[in-house]
């Protein structure tokens, strides 16, 4: 696939600060119009909803890849048959969208932790100060799990599989961190490579 044509936006008064409104995303490559979508690039949108996207609309250029990138991000957020609760695997995309600056990103997962958790205000304070925010011990050790897989996953090994271990996660929680963080460490720096933020929808 060649796409010749790159958009640019000089008139985006582009966000500055993590926030927990909605934004809106202006791509720099074209996304296919909705009107040329076929039941091939529905079924790698998965959800038809995300028909309204840019960005899904771009990533639906390769309905494949996108189809296999979905079911994994539903797979990893969306699963209840346990593991982690939500609100901390959104913790964990959070922590890491604001580790890696994508403002975008941290806007959509921090409103799903504030939502799932009830807790906006201290989802917020992560958002203000940057992961060296305390909140409690438990979220505290996600944040940081997530923040060492970020900065160098080689780094990340037995001290914060303890320390998460000590806040009074299971296995399978830990697992679930780590693949929540894995995750948005690739999807940040797909989504910022392709665009960018703009302000609060309306």
């Amino acid at each position: 696939m060649t796409i010749a044509t790159v958009i640019l936006h000089p008139d985006n008064a582009e966000p500055k600060a993590f926030t927990q409104e909605e934004l809106g995303w202006a791509p720099w490559l074209p996304p296919l119009e909705e009107a040329e979508l076929t039941e091939r690039h529905y079924e790698g949108l998965v959800d038809r909803s995300r028909a309204k996207s840019p960005y899904f609309r771009l990533l639906a250029r390769e309905p494949e890849a996108l189809a296999a990138r979905t079911r994994t991000d539903k797979d990893i957020f969306y699963n209840t048959e346990g593991g982690l609760p939500r609100a901390e695997r959104e913790l964990a995309a959070t922590a890491v969208s604001r580790v890696n600056g994508c403002i975008f990103c941290a806007s959509v997962h921090a409103r799903f932790a504030a939502h799932h958790s009830k807790r906006g205000a201290e989802v917020q304070r992560l958002l203000d100060e940057g992961v060296s925010a305390r909140i409690d011990p438990r979220w505290d050790a996600v944040a940081a799990a997530a923040t060492a897989l970020t900065r160098t996953p080689s780094a990340f090994g037995a001290a914060e599989i303890a320390a998460l271990r000590a806040a009074g996660l299971a296995d399978d929680e830990i697992l679930d961190a780590v693949f929540a963080s894995a995750f948005f460490n690739w999807a940040n720096r797909l989504m910022l490579s392709l665009g960018e933020p703009t302000p609060p929808v309306k």
